[in-house]
């Protein structure tokens, strides 16, 4: 448990990276749901709302960022972004299983980023803050 706390960081830094590349959904809506879930969409409504879903993906990427170098912040931007994380792989596992084939590999690092974040955030803090 210890080597995770003292790594959570790092996760935080690798996952956040990932994370905010969804940021190009601002600017290709068509092409960042096509490459999550293998499906295209038509009309101004789904425009706005892959849009505005890109960027609060995005947003958690920074969130996970900023974490990494503020200890400060560390506990509460690995639970919010966490929790959106799981938020999410619970809704594609309820709901989306037909896109599975192509969602996969952000449902893997999601649920990696979730389990180490439990135990970060399950570890007392003076262990945590040695990391």
């Amino acid at each position: 448990m210890n080597v995770i706390a003292k790594s959570a960081k790092w996760v935080m830094l690798a996952s956040g990276i990932l994370t905010a590349t969804m940021f190009y959904g601002l600017f290709a809506p068509q092409a960042a749901l096509e490459s999550m879930f293998g499906v295209s969409f038509e009309g101004v409504l789904q425009d706005i709302v892959i849009r505005s879903w890109s960027a609060l993906i995005g947003l958690m990427g920074i969130v996970l960022i900023s974490g990494f170098f503020s200890e400060n912040i560390r506990r509460y931007s690995f639970a919010i972004a966490a929790f959106s994380k799981l938020v999410f792989v619970i809704l594609v596992l309820s709901y989306g299983q037909q896109f599975l084939a192509v969602a996969w590999p952000a449902i893997t690092i999601d649920v990696l980023v979730i389990m180490v974040a439990s135990i970060y955030l399950l570890t007392p803090v003076s262990v945590a803050k040695s990391g």
